[in-house]
Order: C-alpha cells, then sequence, then structure tokens
C-alpha cells in the first residue's frame, strides 16, 4: 500500500487498520525512546535557578525569602514543549500591586534596573544585564529572561518596553499556556509531543524559528484535523510527515496569532523550504520501515537525538576496522548545547586557476556538475547573532574514495577570524561542510551544504 500521501487515501480508517493488523511496533519503539532522548536533563538545576532569582525579587519587593511564591515559569519550559539543550527561559516576577506607583508613567527603565540590582546584590557574580524588555541572567549553559510585571484583574499582565521612552505593554502567558494543555488533552498527548519533535527539526536543519512560533504551528496543525485524535507512537511517522507538508504549505507571512492569547508571534525567517525537505525525507524514512536503514533516515529529519540501531552502529565500527578507516567524526552536540533560534546562511565560492567560476548553491540548482582541480572559499552570507560570537566549521567527506583514503575527516575546527574556510578538491563523493554559530555556550545558529564532487575529486584542506 502506498502510504507516500494520506490526503489522497479516502479511506483512512481502513488504511490505519490495515496498519495496525501489520505494524511489528518498532515504529512506535523508535518514537517512544526519541521523545524520551529529547526530555529535559537538567530540570533540577533550572528549577533551582528560577528559584534563587524569585527569592531575591521576593527579598527586595517583599520583604520575603519565599522562592516560589508571586513566579511564573512561562515561554517552552512552562507550556511544557522544550526539549534538552533548551537555553532560553523565561519568568515572570509578579510586583506587589502596591508598587504600581512608584514605576506607572514613564519609569519602565527604573523598574527593570531595580529588578537588576536586586538579583546582582544576592548573586554579585553572576552574569547580569538589562535588556528592552527584561532582565537577563546568563548562567553556564542557558539565560533565563526575567520579566517583572503587574497583574490585572483579567489575569494579564503589563511589562515595561524601555523602546522609545518607555511604555506599558500586555501579555497573556496562562491563556496560551492553558489553550496548549487543553490541545495537548484533546489530541491524545500529541501537541506537546510534535513541538517537541519539531525543535529537534529545527535545531538540526539550523531552522530559525521561536519556541512559541514552533507551538503556535503545530497548534494550527492539530487544530484542523482529527487522523491522530486517537492515535499513539505507532504513527508519529505519518504524523512527521503530514506535520512537515501542511507547513512547507503554509502561505508565507509575517506573524501569527498565538493560541489563547491571540497574541502576535513573529517569523524571523522562512520555513517552508526546509520543510519542505523535511517532507521528503520522511516520505524516504516511511518507505523504509522494516528495513535496516530506518533509524539513520529518520536521523536525518531529527538528528542524533533520533535512536540509531545499535547493531547497526556496531557493525559499522566492524566494517571501518576492518578496512583500514579511521571514523573520528566529531559532534558539535557533544561540545555545546545546540537550541537553535538565529539565522546562518553559508554560500561558496568555487574558483579556478584564482578567478570565481560559481557560487555552488547556483550550481546545485542549475544542476552544474562540480569537478576536479577546484578552490572552493566558504564563508558566512548571512548571520543574524549580535556580537561576541565564536564560528565553528565542520568538513565531512563521504563514499567509498573517502574510505579507501582513511580521509573521512568530520573533525570541528574553530573559525580563524574571517567567517570563512578555504578547501580544495580532491575526491569524488557526496561531501558536506557545516557552519555553527555559538554564543553563551551555545550554539544558535547552524546552517550545512552538500558538496556533491561527481569525478576524481572531493574536498580537502
Amino acid at each position: 500500500m502506498n502510504n507516500r500521501d494520506m490526503r489522497s487515501i479516502k479511506n483512512y480508517d481502513a488504511m490505519a487498520a490495515n496498519r495496525e493488523e501489520n505494524n511489528d511496533m518498532k515504529v512506535s519503539e523508535m518514537f517512544s525512546d526519541f521523545i524520551s532522548n529529547l526530555a529535559i536533563k537538567n530540570t533540577v538545576t533550572i528549577s533551582l535557578r528560577y528559584g534563587e532569582l524569585t527569592s531575591a525579587l521576593n527579598k527586595q519587593f517583599r520583604d520575603t525569602e519565599s522562592k516560589t511564591a508571586n513566579t511564573l515559569q512561562v515561554g517552552s519550559f512552562g507550556r511544557n514543549t522544550g526539549i534538552n539543550g533548551i537555553s532560553d527561559l523565561d519568568m515572570l516576577y509578579i510586583m506587589p500591586k502596591g508598587k504600581w506607583d512608584d514605576y506607572k508613567g514613564g519609569k519602565q527603565l527604573k523598574l527593570l534596573q531595580d529588578a537588576k540590582s536586586a538579583i546582582l546584590s544576592r548573586y554579585p557574580s553572576t552574569k547580569v544585564k538589562v535588556d528592552r524588555l527584561v532582565v537577563t541572567v546568563t548562567y553556564a549553559n542557558f539565560h533565563i529572561e526575567v520579566q517583572p510585571v503587574f497583574e490585572q484583574d483579567d489575569r494579564s499582565y503589563l511589562y515595561p518596553d524601555t523602546k522609545n521612552g518607555g511604555s506599558w505593554k500586555t501579555t497573556k502567558p496562562r491563556e496560551e499556556m492553558e489553550a496548549v494543555a487543553d490541545m495537548d488533552s484533546a489530541k491524545n498527548a500529541n501537541l506537546r509531543r510534535l513541538c517537541k519533535m519539531a525543535r529537534a527539526w529545527r535545531n538540526q536543519h539550523g531552522v530559525a524559528m521561536g519556541g512559541l512560533l514552533i507551538d503556535t504551528l503545530a497548534y494550527k496543525f492539530l487544530e484542523q484535523i482529527s487522523d491522530f485524535d486517537t492515535k499513539g507512537y505507532a504513527y508519529y511517522d505519518w504524523l512527521s510527515r503530514d506535520f512537515f507538508k501542511f507547513l512547507s504549505e503554509l502561505p508565507e507571512q509575517n506573524e501569527y496569532a498565538a493560541p489563547g492569547s491571540r497574541q502576535r508571534v513573529k517569523v524571523k525567517k522562512k520555513f517552508q523550504r526546509k520543510a519542505k525537505k523535511a517532507y521528503k525525507l520522511c516520505l524516504k524514512a516511511i518507505e523504509a520501515e522494516g528495513q535496516k536503514g530506518v533509524h539513520s533516515k529518520w536521523k536525518k529529519v531529527y538528528g542524533r537525538p533520533f535512536p540509531a540501531a545499535e547493531v547497526h552502529t556496531l557493525k559499522a565500527l566492524d566494517e571501518a576496522t576492518q578496512d583500514g578507516w579511521e571514523n573520528n567524526e566529531e559532534f558539535i552536540e557533544d561540545r555545546y548545547v545546540v537550541d537553535v533560534s538565529e539565522s546562518l546562511r553559508v554560500d561558496c565560492e568555487v574558483n579556478q586557476d584564482g578567478f570565481r567560476e560559481f557560487f555552488l548553491r547556483d550550481m546545485l540548482a542549475r544542476r552544474i556538475p562540480l569537478k576536479a582541480r577546484k578552490s572552493l572559499r566558504f564563508y558566512v552570507k548571512e548571520l543574524s547573532v549580535s556580537a561576541p560570537y565564536k564560528i565553528y566549521w565542520k568538513v565531512l567527506n563521504r563514499g567509498e574514495e573517502a574510505r579507501r583514503r582513511n580521509c573521512v575527516r568530520g573533525q570541528i575546527k574553530e573559525d580563524e577570524g574571517r567567517l570563512q574556510k578555504k578547501e580544495t578538491t580532491d575526491f569524488r563523493g557526496d561531501h558536506i561542510v557545516e557552519c555553527y554559530c555559538v554564543k553563551d555556550g551555545v550554539v544558535v545558529a547552524k546552517d550545512r551544504i552538500h558538496v556533491p564532487i561527481v569525478v576524481e575529486a572531493g574536498i580537502n584542506e
């Protein structure tokens, strides 16, 4: 039976029944393990930091030591849609109503400065700064944006905006959290899991999407279909496919309405092209169901958190030993937390005899083959991250020729300060160059470019 497009099947229930009868539970096991791998590992540390900040603010504004009162954990952590490696955390500190007179009018900056002083007085060695809307507290692998707010009778909150002399704006995080929780319950716990899976895809492919945008689009997707209302892990391959198809077909627009609050959620960068690529990868993975390569195909969609087939991993190591090539590939996840929120774009100049011939992305689009004796200059074309940051490069040679020559490479090296990396073609293969931007110990942006060399050529330093 052809699974390529569920929406072309009129009798979905009959198709699902057939799947239930023949499914050997491997899909269920793969995706259950995947979701488990996405669980946040440092929740204890995060909760400890939340408590410390709350206590410092309570001491300043209420003369109490409580670590739990007058605070609200919001953002992805509060909506329970974040994944391991979450680095951008948010909390509201609910100010005493009696303090309103001290800050109303144009004293938004003073409120943020007082909140900063309260935190520094308790934790003087911590990195704390005032931003436009929040006080940002930076730790080793994550930061918390603290927003002092005044609660209103309708459960909304007034928060300070220091731009253009200052103003007060409204946020409604409780309505967003309740909407996500209600939809998750109505959809057999599939909403939050889909949100987490989408974050893994975002981190794997360097999609510049904020957490609230991901949650909004996942909510929007499940809201308009009922196919998965009673389904579980055994259908997450279809869920993945249909979600990315949905994303790829959305019209381009600048913002969406958040669930519950209906507040505007901005689109940082177009995501449709990368969603379409993910959709096609899902089709290939579904076609490989029951075959030995299915895990690796899903890894192309979701990255390292997706479980590997252990037996195949051991076999690959044995083959590498027998063939005499060393697998020294390094992974950025082993060095830094990956939590993509910004955009990075890499391109490559293809030169010969000192003259530029093409840009590699143009060659790929026009199906012009990349041949031998070429010089390649990979460079950062676009980057939305503000300094300071660090740039890293990874070159991975793939194919039989790379293994025969024991030149797989795959080491991660820091940029030398010019936001570029020079290589030369050397041997055949579909090679890969990846670029990472690291800020405050977190990979906040990444991109990759394929280098398909079609004759006796490859890339070499």
